[in-house]
């Protein structure tokens, strides 16, 4: 995706001046002042973490890049990590791995700053900072990797697509680039009127949102999941059934459906007593948490601020009811509703509620689609989730917690969870789905996990054995051996 704002370069024969390096990565250019002028103070904190113009200028360019955020004055305090007077951990710490001589906050914000820029900006800003003049034209690389980026989103209704190779052409930034190409192909930024400013920030948020040191539960998975959501909403009952209200939304809850994820389930946070467990009464913490989050960045943006209150309220628990239903404890009570309405062949796609209740299943069968990938996708995807799973286990191991099950790597294996996972999960939830819509694709995702579990059978004798040679060396090691991790003071056991 291409950004039609220009920025000024600083000419590289003069020094950078020292109230640029001292606050925190922002670059300020205002009409009223100078290049090089002194920084207004009053605007400095506001606009810290940024590159922005004029802030008088209701078209302003902001572009977060820091952890520092210009509060919501709706009335509404969106969640935040460290915001809570309960909250006694960042979960993104759980994960951290800091190099010798660096700070957490210099870690971040290098990644951050890498993310969110292009390979070519970042290469050519680091460089200017550091007063290493250019010496190779570096656009030639950042335009190669944009064109494959653009010829792979003319494929992005195609089952096969790599969402992992997409992440890489446009340099961890698929969240945005996938959601702005499809609320753009839908004709939805024109059709709501959608400042782009405000969309661009907006997503830049949810993508930073993300604890991408999760392994599974990361921006990608959150780009996978709108790219399955769009790959449903262009199936024939769907397609000529639903309004753009409901694409809008469809896309925006797959876009935040695991917003803010910490990378653990819900049982790890009852036990652990935290802080959302008890904000949300231990019911749907995660889903409820995620929802939350996404008003939060919805508001500060006021990328629904145009609209009527009333409107814009409906979008809001709408959005709500769409991320609740990937509550997968309560997977069992939306299949069976979701049967009923097939086998009494009630459901009525003019009724917006049905509508409503279609998209909720749409939603819950692209957040579980891995199993339906092909194998070379969904075999990562499954190393990855298990991985994460193996994580936590690790956490309740060192804190003497009760290991969640599937949680402990000793026991378990990647082809036993997700044989487990496709039998009692997966295969229903897609049985019934291609039963509501019979199609090409329907086929294709059923024949995928068909294969997908053969593959898994095939390789569980090879993993018990791998898993039987490791788990003697893995009990003598020393308990120090393992990752460092944190966990909530005071917790206990369940």
């Amino acid at each position: 995706m291409e950004v039609c704002y220009q920025l000024p370069v600083l000419p590289l024969d003069r020094p950078v001046p020292k109230h640029v390096l001292s606050r925190r990565g922002a670059i300020s250019f205002s009409s009223s002042s100078s290049l090089f002028g002194a920084p207004d103070p009053r605007q400095l904190s506001q606009r810290r973490g940024a590159i922005s113009y004029d802030s008088s200028d209701q078209t302003a360019l902001y572009i977060r890049m820091l952890d520092v955020r210009v509060r919501s004055q709706v009335g509404f305090e969106p969640e935040r990590r460290s915001s809570h007077p309960y909250l006694c951990i960042d979960f993104r710490t759980l994960h951290t791995r800091l190099s010798c001589g660096s700070s957490p906050a210099d870690s971040g914000t290098e990644k951050r700053v890498h993310r969110l820029l292009s390979f070519q900006r970042y290469l050519h800003s680091s460089r200017l900072l550091r007063g290493i003049p250019q010496q190779i034209p570096l656009h030639i690389l950042d335009e190669d990797y944009s064109g494959q980026a653009r010829c792979m989103l003319e494929k992005v209704g195609n089952w096969n697509f790599d969402i992992f190779l997409f992440d890489k052409l446009t340099n961890g930034n698929s969240l945005i680039t996938l959601t702005l190409h499809l609320l753009n192909q839908y004709g939805l930024v024109d059709l709501f009127q959608l400042d782009m400013v405000k969309l661009w920030r907006f997503l830049v948020l949810v993508q930073e949102d993300y604890h991408n040191d999760n392994p599974y539960h990361n921006s990608v998975h959150a780009a996978d999941v709108t790219q399955a959501m769009y790959c449903y909403l262009q199936e024939p009952m769907l397609s000529k059934s639903l309004t753009s209200y409901d694409i809008l939304l469809g896309l925006l809850a797959a876009a935040t459906h695991d917003l803010d994820h910490p990378g653990v389930n819900q049982p790890f946070l009852i036990k652990t007593d935290h802080y959302l467990a008890t904000l949300y009464r231990n019911t749907s913490v995660l889903e409820n948490h995620h929802w939350k989050s996404a008003v939060g960045l919805l508001r500060e943006t006021g990328l629904f601020s145009h609209l009527p209150p009333e409107d814009s309220m409906n979008m809001e628990r709408e959005l709500g009811s769409l991320i609740l239903a990937t509550d997968i404890s309560r997977q069992n009570d939306y299949l069976s509703r979701f049967r009923t309405h097939l086998d009494q062949e009630s459901l009525c796609l003019s009724n917006a509620s049905h509508r409503h209740f279609v998209l909720q299943m749409a939603l819950k069968c692209a957040d579980i689609c891995n199993p339906c990938r092909p194998w070379e996708l969904s075999k990562q995807w499954s190393e990855k989730v298990t991985e994460e799973f193996f994580e936590q286990g690790d956490i309740e191991k060192k804190h003497k917690l009760q290991v969640s099950p599937l949680c402990d790597r000793e026991t378990n294996t990647v082809g036993n969870i997700q044989i487990g996972f496709m039998t009692y999960v997966a295969e229903p939830l897609f049985g019934e789905w291609a039963r509501f819509s019979d199609t090409r694709l329907s086929q294709t995702m059923l024949g995928h996990m068909g294969l997908n579990k053969a593959s898994w059978g095939g390789l569980q004798p090879e993993q018990t054995a791998v898993s039987e040679e490791t788990e003697p060396s893995a009990a003598g090691a020393d308990a120090g051996g393992s990752r460092s991790k944190e966990i909530p003071q005071g917790s206990r056991e369940s």
